[in-house]
């Protein structure tokens, strides 16, 4: 069977199926989405902020904990059911479809997180940006599954490019506590996870598959965090209690 390297092994050409399906639950939940949309209000400057770096953030006020815990589960959620999203299609589960429209909910869910601080267009565009970063992902399998080993490294390319945008988005609207670099880095880490965990679930080595989902659960937590950490660092005034 031909194969396309996806992350540190070669993926089997069985995921036409799977492209079709999701492709067109992105046709449906990304219709009318507005793509001009831009960063806003949030060009860094907020209301300021005591604390360094985002990642050292420690919160302490009620405020503090309830929206960190809500940034946890947001990307906790991007990540289940992503791996929920590849399990139950190597497994031709008919729970696939409603799994993959859960996650595709996930980037809008997302995108509204930031609306309070940054405004409705940057929040539409992050949406738009993570759809993004799934619509390529849909044109790697296809790739993938016709053996295009071309087109594969040109979704591949694009894929990464996509993540870097969504790192200088992010890092454009807190560039004191979300640095390009670091926010770039983070991002590359994420796809560099998830085509491995994909890579090991659909050639059936489970175990690496599980392996790789730890680390990818640790890695967006510490993500996470750090979203969390600058928005209260810019906005401390919104956490007071």
């Amino acid at each position: 069977m031909n194969a396309v390297r996806v992350g540190r092994r070669p993926v089997p050409l069985v995921l036409l199926a799977f492209s079709a399906l999701l492709c067109a639950l992105l046709v449906a939940l990304t219709a009318g989405q507005h793509a001009d949309a831009s960063p806003g209000h949030g060009s860094g400057h907020g209301d300021g902020g005591e604390h360094g770096h985002g990642q050292a953030f420690v919160p302490q006020t009620k405020a503090q904990v309830a929206f960190h815990d809500q940034m946890r589960k947001l990307w906790e959620d991007h990540v289940t059911w992503t791996r929920l999203a590849i399990v139950t299609f190597a497994d031709g589960s008919p729970g696939f479809g409603d799994t993959a429209g859960r996650l595709l909910q996930n980037q809008v869910d997302i995108g509204d997180a930031i609306k309070p601080f940054y405004g409705e267009a940057a929040g539409d565009q992050l949406t738009t940006l993570l759809d993004g970063h799934i619509n390529i992902a849909v044109e790697l399998l296809q790739a993938a599954k016709a053996g295009d080993t071309a087109a594969f490294d040109d979704a591949n390319a694009r894929w990464y490019d996509n993540a870097n945008q969504i790192a200088d988005f992010l890092a454009a609207a807190n560039p004191r506590f979300w640095p390009d670099g670091t926010m770039r880095a983070a991002m590359k880490t994420h796809l560099d996870q998830t085509l491995a965990e994909a890579s090991d679930e659909l050639t059936g080595d489970y175990a690496g598959s599980v392996a790789v989902y730890e680390e990818i659960h640790q890695h967006i937590l510490d993500m996470a965090d750090l979203l969390s950490a600058g928005i209260m660092q810019q906005f401390p005034s919104r956490f007071g209690r």
